[in-house]
């Protein structure tokens, strides 16, 4: 690991002027390049103090061993050597998309004397006109089944053609006239070249003008009581038809353009590509990156913009290119686009109308791509095998933790504290042993006080269930602590917590190893895990394990996971376990601690809702949600309830003596809430006192009350 202090470049060496920049390892090899409006800036910024900054980018410049630079005129010019050098280098700490297939595409070869039609993979050929890409093979084949009937392009091989010249007999397509047949000359080379490039206008969008053009031949044609020609231009228009209907229309005025979104976490990037040309959606294409560089979502869209367009030119740049974020600056990426087109192209951000609505569903689209990638990357038996031998080399476990279970803590500034219990077995979620608690022992924001009270119970549960089943040592029990610090022989297991709750349930989960009560019902927290994960560092981690060790348990594994810098703690270690940002260990792990996170902040989330939306109406027995909203409904709001008499209450419908009575003594009893008070004036709104607080919807949905600050959910974790 290489101090970046030793390469730095002296001060006055860095020019201020565009270029493209090199970082090099001990071996020469380029491990990152990158582009800059100004040198000397850009560079500045990679060596300050290495605590300042972001992990990727500490890690890449302690690889390094050297960095080297190469002045440009313009910064359009900086964007093509650096994507030149990228595909050159492979540089391993760029941003790099990878295709998650190899897309077909439908290709007509114009580079040769008899134009052939087909399937095409992998790199572009010149000469060759290509439309697409598809998501299968045989949605190409289907649609030129239907077209060939309208244009009879060749489609067979080079070996077939000469075959059928041979011979002089042509294939199967050309008797049922589905080929012109050139292979034995019904057809001269320029009226098939002609033939080729009205196909090609077809299917670049060009559609009406040959349509209506068809229509009116067919109504000459029946005119001169040419009936079958006339039937024959019938069908021919049927099926161009039947062809476009495969393709919706998605954007009037029949725009050309190029749609990209991307759906992104900490560790990884999505991004998913639909190509409209004529205002039907003619392709779609996906990638997915691993974050190996500290980038924003404009960064990662010029990503994607240099490999979509980096080796096209004229009209497979579309006018215009919608993105979810632009790159910084936008100018020279907006230009070079321009320069590869030869035309102008817009290069912007939908904000309303049809354009918008299809970003949305391309949106959805990357979004379920991450998700499906990260499913199979998970679900790859011998991948999630590796993983957990790496976690158990890096925490020097006996065995692999085939059991794993993850604790987080949720909270919104010390209100509504809850935990999450999710489980992982054999590297696979096990979602019908969740668990959710809520914190009891105390008030206030306190995770490691949380943390402690969790594992404390969920593993005194364990400690019964051993106990009644006799699995319990005596020799443990000895050493067994309460919470008041005194030792008992024996445990003494308290009862189930009424906070303990099970959701997500999978109805057709089995139970864990046959673990069940006396009714069959399986028992919660009867089998143990090898490994317990906290989120957080060494106070949680120090929690957790203080809680196992009062209890009398030493022989499950315990570490935590530290958010902001990916690192892995052990109850008595002083310095973190790194492990590599390529670990399959590491995405275990990561992928287990977002799971508890999600996990307790929904649950969070929930409760924080149902308190909102609470009323002294809810704490009288027998009184439905129909009959709360008819009484609130009658008066306006609870403070006019709370001073009606019981026979006012009796006027609303379905409300008797004894529920008005019921009703008036409850809300009697109620302590009157504090009157609302907007945040933003400082008024006192008296009038809504004991209502429940009327709600707007934060960025994900969730009830927010109204007039708290802007920055409420930054509190949120």
């Amino acid at each position: 690991m290489a101090d970046p202090s030793s390469y730095r470049p002296k001060p006055g060496q860095i020019p201020d002027s565009p270029g493209v920049y090199r970082f090099r390892d001990e071996h020469r090899r380029v491990i990152y390049v990158g582009k800059a409006k100004s040198l000397r800036q850009r560079l500045a910024n990679y060596f300050q103090d290495l605590a300042s900054l972001h992990p990727r980018t500490r890690t890449m410049v302690t690889t390094a061993a050297s960095v080297e630079w190469t002045v440009v005129s313009t910064e359009v010019e900086a964007l093509q050597l650096e994507y030149s050098w990228i595909k050159e280098y492979d540089p391993r700490f760029n941003v790099k998309y990878r295709d998650d297939k190899s897309y077909p595409y439908l290709a007509v070869t114009m580079n040769e004397e008899f134009p052939r039609v087909q399937v095409m993979r992998g790199h572009k050929k010149k000469g060759v006109r290509y439309f697409g890409p598809y998501g299968h093979a045989w949605a190409i084949r289907d649609t030129v089944d239907l077209l060939l009937r309208v244009f009879p392009v060749r489609t067979c091989s080079a070996g077939v053609f000469k075959n059928a010249a041979r011979t002089g007999r042509p294939c199967l397509l050309g008797y049922i006239g589905k080929c012109s047949a050139p292979c034995v000359g019904r057809i001269s080379p320029e009226d098939h070249g002609e033939l080729a490039e009205e196909f090609c206008d077809f299917m670049a969008g060009r559609t009406g003008t040959y349509l209506r053009r068809l229509e009116k031949q067919m109504m000459e044609a029946a005119e001169e009581m040419e009936y079958e020609r006339a039937a024959r231009l019938r069908d021919d228009i049927e099926a161009l038809k039947k062809a476009m209907e495969k393709n919706a229309v998605v954007l009037a005025d029949a725009t050309d353009a190029d749609l990209i979104a991307v759906a992104e976490d900490e560790l990884e990037a999505a991004v998913q590509i639909f190509h409209v040309r004529g205002g039907r959606v003619r392709g779609q294409r996906g990638w997915v990156t691993d974050k190996v560089e500290d980038v924003t979502t404009g960064a990662l869209v010029e990503h994607a913009l240099q490999q979509l367009y980096g080796e096209e030119t004229g009209d497979a740049v579309p006018k215009e290119v919608l993105v979810p974020a632009l790159p910084e600056p936008v100018e020279p990426v907006q230009e070079w686009l321009t320069g590869r087109r030869g035309a102008n192209v817009s290069l912007r951000i939908p904000q309303r109308g049809d354009k918008k609505a299809l970003m949305e569903t391309v949106q959805r689209n990357a979004q379920q791509a991450l998700a499906l990638h990260k499913t199979k990357r998970a679900s790859d038996l011998t991948t999630r095998s590796r993983a957990l031998e790496e976690i158990a080399d890096a925490l020097d476990l006996d065995s692999a933790p085939l059991r794993i279970e993850c604790y987080d803590i949720s909270h919104l500034q010390g209100d509504d504290v809850v935990a999450s219990m999710v489980v992982f077995e054999d590297g696979l979620q096990r979602k019908s042993e969740y668990r959710r608690f809520q914190i009891k022992g105390f008030a206030g924001q306190d995770d490691v006080r949380s943390m402690h009270e969790v594992i404390t119970r969920r593993f005194r549960r364990y400690l019964a269930d051993k106990e009644r089943t006799g699995e319990w040592v005596e020799d443990n029990a000895e050493d067994v602590v309460m919470d008041s610090g005194t030792p008992s022989p024996t445990p003494t297991p308290s009862p189930a917590p009424a906070s303990v709750a099970t959701s997500e349930t999978d109805p057709d989960a089995a139970p864990v190893n046959g673990f069940k009560d006396d009714d069959g019902r399986p028992r919660k927290f009867a089998y143990p895990p090898q490994l317990v994960v906290v989120d957080g560092g060494r106070p949680q981690v120090a929690a957790a394990k203080r809680a196992l060790d009062e209890l009398g348990i030493d022989d499950i594994a315990v570490c935590g996971l530290a958010k902001r810098l990916e690192e892995v703690w052990l109850p008595e270690d002083d310095d973190p376990v790194v492990l590599p940002r390529t670990s399959e260990g590491l995405y275990l792990l990561q992928r287990i601690r977002d799971e508890a996170h999600r996990f307790a902040i929904t649950y969070q989330r929930t409760k924080r809702a149902k308190r909102f939306r609470s009323s002294p109406l809810d704490d009288v027995p027998g009184l439905g949600e129909t009959r709360k909203q008819a009484l609130i409904k009658h008066f306006g709001s609870v403070k006019k309830l709370r001073s009606a008499t019981i026979e006012q209450i009796q006027e609303v419908p379905g409300i008797g003596r004894k529920t008005a009575e019921t009703i008036a003594v409850a809300l009697a009893q109620a302590a009157p809430a504090a009157p609302a008070v907007n945040t933003a004036t400082g008024e006192i709104m008296d009038d809504r006192e004991d209502e429940a607080p009327e709600t707007t919807a934060d960025a994900s949905g969730e009830p927010v009350p109204a007039g708290a600050p802007d920055d409420r959910r930054g509190q949120e974790r």
